[in-house]
């Protein structure tokens, strides 16, 4: 992202929030409080004004956003103000409105009633739609959308995938849709609330490779004809448009834009072991016929499918670390406060050394994972670093969150703790493809 006349405005207030003057006299949280309500509403006043300057244009080309100049093989652990401020504003919704609905979206495996008018104060849709088509986005950040998605998974899992996926679709059609796909669905991402939307990579078999894709696309007259099964697909029952994955006979991976109520379509929950909230459901595709344009992109700028992957990959392992994150920070609690033997359990190395292991592997993970944002973000080839970001926080992250039951003992498998939910949520990312995108 880069800075224009409303961050600079938020980035003037948040100075002040922090300043000496505001912590004499003792109005730090007020002055924060006026900041995060700044945040939340200026990105919306921010969207409405463009929509209502744009909503009659039409576009000639499509629109993308631009990418980090001067690209570098280095990448910048610091934060910059803007991203702190979105960090900030997400950490807040996780912490007062995903952790508390967790547990009871969690076992209806849905998201609870009035989650997306929350989700809609956040205002964060808007930013994955450029500003000639209602959004606030003038550049894109895939080191920022791993941030956010890490810092909603420390609130919950599920509750995070159901509000990003939306957001993936958004991000996709502005990296690779045609001028026609952009001017008829992005728009409706920079409303108030954006509709209910997923991309649908995985299929139910083991040792699932996105890259050996069974769901078939064939040439059927001017158009095309779908047939295939998809699995792990959130929001499935309620998505409005969903991105499906599909091997076009004789061309490879494609993706195609597949509406709600399309002929041939029938979705049913498919609930899994972890990421329940998300409202996961599988999707059979019989005989669906779909017009020359369902195809996402045209001509040369057809849709990237390794580079989707990638990307949505990097999302995964985002959401691994803020889960990981939410067991390291709740085991040392619990291990601080229990007693055995007259002292806390922490003072036993045993215990020490398995939180000790769960914070480095976790820093491990975290660091792959901005490594491989950060080229993707500039520009840079990436598929090495989201590779082998996705293998190690596949592996890690179900290791911590076995630890972390471990940790409990019997309360590990006690739904009074979230840890269990943890353990879940990282078990059923490590076998997810697809989603999000960043």
């Amino acid at each position: 992202m880069s800075k224009n006349p409303m961050a600079a405005s938020l980035s003037m207030l948040n100075r002040f929030s922090g300043s000496p003057l505001v912590q004499k006299l003792g109005i730090y949280k007020s002055a924060q409080k006026v900041a995060h309500v700044a945040v939340r509403e200026g990105f919306r006043a921010g969207a409405m004004v463009a929509r209502q300057w744009n909503q009659a244009q039409k576009l000639i080309r499509p629109e993308r956003l631009a990418t980090a100049k001067n690209p570098t093989d280095l990448f910048d652990l610091n934060v910059t103000e803007e991203q702190q401020m979105i960090r900030d504003t997400a950490q807040r919704f996780a912490r007062e409105v995903l952790r508390p609905a967790a547990y009871a979206a969690d076992a209806a495996c849905a998201v609870p009633e009035g989650f997306e008018a929350q989700l809609a104060e956040l205002g964060l849709a808007s930013f994955a739609v450029p500003e000639a088509l209602g959004g606030a986005a003038n550049e894109a950040s895939v080191v920022t959308g791993a941030l956010v998605a890490e810092d909603l998974a420390h609130g919950d899992v599920g509750l995070a995938l159901a509000a990003l996926a939306p957001i993936g679709v958004a991000n996709a059609l502005v990296r690779w849709g045609s001028a026609d796909q952009q001017a008829k669905y992005l728009p409706a991402f920079a409303e108030g609330t954006p509709p209910r939307a997923a991309i649908a990579i995985a299929e139910p078999r083991p040792l699932f490779d996105p890259n050996e894709l069974r769901t078939r696309a064939t040439m059927d007259g001017d158009g095309f004809l779908l047939k295939g099964e998809k699995s792990l697909v959130p929001l499935a029952e309620s998505a409005d448009l969903l991105l499906i994955a599909a091997s076009l006979v004789g061309k490879g991976p494609r993706i195609f834009i597949v509406e709600r109520g399309t002929p041939g379509v029938k979705v049913s929950a498919d609930p899994a072991l972890g990421a329940r909230a998300a409202g996961l459901g599988r999707i059979v595709l019989e005989d669906v016929r779909l017009p020359s344009h369902a195809i996402l992109g045209e001509g040369v700028d057809v849709c990237d499918f390794t580079e989707l992957v990638d990307l949505s990959r990097i999302g995964l392992c985002a959401l691994a670390v803020g889960a990981a994150q939410g067991v390291l920070d709740y085991t040392i609690q619990y291990c601080n406060d229990r007693k055995a033997f007259g002292e806390p359990i922490s003072n036993r190395q045993a215990v020490a050394f398995m939180i000790a292991n769960i914070g480095i592997e976790l820093e491990s993970m975290r660091l792959l994972t901005q490594r491989a944002a950060s080229r993707a973000e500039q520009g840079l080839p990436f598929h090495r670093e989201a590779y082998l970001a996705r293998v190690l926080c596949m592996e890690k992250g179900m290791e911590i969150g076995t630890n972390g039951v471990q940790l409990l003992g019997g309360h590990g498998f006690i739904k009074e703790h979230p840890v269990e939910r943890w353990y879940r949520d990282l078990m059923a990312l490590s076998v997810m493809e697809g989603g999000l995108l960043l």
